[in-house]
């Protein structure tokens, strides 16, 4: 056996510089891109043994990736190989001569027996033969990681660029590769590495030698006026905002999303103050700020009061001699986009939403599924059940759903996607439709994203949860749910925005009844959604669960035992997972959870049918009666609080069966041979298993940590 040692002794250490220049990076993946850069060329240092805990600083600006680890070696460590030959005993005979064994291991190891050394373990001396490997310089080793890191990038389309084959997110145009001071020569993407970078495309004209991988940031701020590092790019737009909102008598309003697009889309920032025309904030508000976010990158201002304020910051990529003019420039372009905006806004108002629902035939949901007319056709009908399932006003909920989606034909949601919704509200507003229709036509795209606001009415509710398990039910029978990271309907969101609208909102309503409910309003247009079907989305929904606690804190052993419960009602499935969690940390839940993992373990290896009734006259020792009275007792005391959904006191009482059951297996052969008499302690504990499983199957809970 040859066993790999690293020898103590490490060559000198520099820290490793990589700067991939490209053309324009896409802003919204840069921060994405130039971690995930630093992180994988980490590893492969690491694997190489080039560096230890590294701990990488990345980069990231419009034209370049780059990061910087400290400590890396100039070569690998030595390394020892070690074989391990025959025992000192069976070496050498009692003359002290080698023995057959010494010097065939000796030479099988190309060596005499005099080259061997003796190495002394706990198990006895041994005859070993040592090697030294010299280790591989970073030079070499570098290059190959380099390429490797860039190639793992997670990027969903690439380039090609020029005549090559080369492919990157964007055409690579400079590379520097810097060790300490020393060039590492190498060429990928076709493009010779050396120590000459590149700054501001307009501020810094000439190349920027660079001299030290550990001057990088400073050098590139100082002399090619380069802002490389990407949270000190952020800060600086982000504290230049506030103080310009401050002189404007405003309070700048710093979108997260929105700062992250800008600090990708400059190398140096420079904030500037805008205005336009007071008259436009006739508009709604939601219409200017999409028009100046979304189009224009433009953060806008409120008063005190939250108000809309007719100015706006914008964010340069330069800092210009006439700023005014700049400053000018983007009021024209802005003025132009609100101008349209309003034009959109008086023009759609001419036709009532009512009006466009016909428009909705053209426009094509899935090709499989048909139209949003016929969409809202379903929605119509799912609204209406589950109004009247909640006790709601089936009227209100059926209109709403009948307008829900008319706005998309709208000039304005056309021009600027991100207001389906809004407008709908604005508009049913306009045609004098109750206020109620109006806010769940806007509330029911809610939630939107991870942690966004529900919708804070009940049509609004009742609405977003129909449009969900709309598409969800339709999508999953033509074959369009998600495989791996591929979402492209987004139906994981849109399960985990049905299940936090249940329960958060407190709509005690079944899954499955509401998968059944959509499939009926299928098949009224025709399409069967077969059993199988029903069950995948069922599935579908209860497997976000999963996700949904796990961040919120719990274990997933804990959503596990619930999820193995059958409960299908989310606000259900919330209360048992906390009533779990709670009793988990009981001081009988180990032995009631490993009692339930022994039963579970045993009813599973059964091949014959478990009887339902137990037969008491079949007990041949206390324990049986012992256990079966509590069993009686408890399911009396449980029954009544699992109907309440007390699920907490209901595990309580289940916890009193812990001394009997532990009892029962100390004292009780399950599998007698007697069949009678293993077929009726098989009941027994399978009344148990029944139960515990009424509120979660507890045998999946990991109690050991």
């Amino acid at each position: 056996m040859t066993r790999t040692l690293s020898k103590a002794k490490r060559s000198s250490a520099a820290t490793l510089l990589v700067e991939v220049g490209t053309e324009e990076l896409p802003p919204r993946a840069i921060a994405r891109l130039g971690e995930a850069f630093a992180t994988a060329l980490a590893k492969r240092l690491s694997e190489h043994a080039l560096v230890d805990d590294a701990m990488p600083v990345w980069y990231a600006t419009p034209r370049r990736l780059a990061v910087t680890i400290p400590a890396v070696l100039r070569r690998q460590p030595d390394r020892i190989s070690e074989r391990r030959g025959p025992a000192l005993t069976k070496a050498f005979d009692a003359a002290g001569l080698p023995t057959a064994a010494a010097t065939g291991f000796a030479g099988s190891c190309g060596v005499s027996v005099d080259q061997l050394v003796q190495n002394e373990t706990d198990k006895g001396t041994w005859l070993v033969h040592r090697t030294s490997q010299p280790g591989a310089l970073a030079r070499d080793l570098v290059p190959e990681s380099i390429e490797s890191a860039l190639t793992s990038l997670p990027v969903p389309k690439m380039m090609r660029w020029g005549s090559g084959t080369a492919e990157f997110v964007r055409p690579v145009h400079w590379l520097v590769v810097l060790h300490g001071r020393q060039i590492i020569r190498c060429s990928i993407f076709g493009v010779p590495s050396s120590n000459t970078s590149h700054g501001h495309r307009f501020m810094c004209t000439t190349p920027v030698p660079l001299t030290s991988a550990d001057s990088y940031r400073e050098h590139l701020k100082n002399s090619g006026h380069v802002i490389a590092d990407f949270s000190e790019r952020r800060s600086t737009i982000e504290t230049q905002i506030k103080r310009l909102g401050q002189r404007a008598g405003g309070v700048p309003v710093v979108d997260t999303a929105l700062l992250e697009i800008v600090t990708g889309l400059v190398e140096k920032p420079h904030a500037l103050l805008g205005s336009f025309e007071p008259a436009f904030l006739q508009i709604p508000a939601e219409i200017l700020i999409c028009a100046m976010r979304d189009h224009q990158k433009y953060f806008h201002l409120v008063d005190e009061r939250g108000q809309l304020l007719p100015k706006f910051i914008a964010v340069s990529n330069i800092r210009s001699k006439q700023p005014a003019r700049v400053r000018q420039g983007n009021e024209r372009v802005l003025q132009a986009r609100l101008s349209d905006a309003r034009f959109f806004w008086d023009e759609d108002r001419r036709r009532t939403l009512e009006s466009r629902i016909a428009d909705l035939e053209s426009v094509t949901f899935h090709h499989e599924l048909g139209s949003l007319w016929d969409k809202t056709d379903r929605l119509i009908e799912l609204a209406g059940h589950l109004a009247r399932l909640l006790g709601e006003n089936a009227d209100s909920c059926q209109r709403a759903a009948q307008l829900c989606k008319a706005d998309l034909v709208t000039d304005m949601v056309g021009e600027f996607p991100d207001l389906q919704g809004v407008m709908g509200r604005y508009y049913a507003i306009h045609d004098r439709e109750k206020k109620a229709i109006g806010r769940a036509i806007e509330e029911h795209y809610h939630p939107r994203h991870a942690g966004d606001a529900l919708p804070q009415s009940k049509v609004g509710r009742i609405l977003a949860v129909a449009d969900r398990i709309d598409s969800l039910v339709g999508l999953f029978a033509v074959g369009e749910f998600p495989s791996g990271d591929s979402d492209p309907y987004a139906l994981r969101r849109a399960a985990l925005g049905i299940i936090r609208i249940l329960v958060e909102k407190k709509v005690d309503l079944d899954i499955a009844h509401l998968v059944d409910l959509s499939a009926a309003a299928y098949e009224q247009a025709g399409l069967i959604i077969d059993t199988p079907v029903r069950q995948q989305v069922r599935d579908f929904i209860v497997e976000r669960y999963r996700a949904l606690y796990l961040a919120a804190g719990f274990r997933n052993d804990e959503i596990s035992a619930v999820i193995q419960s059958g409960a299908t009602r989310p606000l259900d499935f919330d209360r048992r997972l906390k009533a779990v969690s709670k009793f988990r940390r009981a001081p009988t839940a180990a032995n009631l959870a490993a009692a339930n993992k022994r039963i579970r373990n045993i009813l599973r290896k059964v091949d014959q049918q478990v009887p339902l009734k137990i037969n008491e006259q079949l007990f041949e020792h206390p324990s049986e009666h012992d256990l079966s009275a509590a069993l009686v007792h408890i399911s009396t005391e449980v029954s009544p609080l699992i109907e309440r959904a007390d699920y907490a006191g209901a595990l309580r009482q289940l916890s009193a069966l812990s001394v009997p059951v532990d009892q029962f297996f100390d004292d009780v052969m399950v599998m007698a041979e007697n069949p009678r008499l293993r077929s009726n302690r098989l009941a027994l504990l399978n009344q148990l298993a029944t139960l515990f499983l009424a509120i979660a199957d507890i045998s999946v809970l990991q109690m050991s940590d």
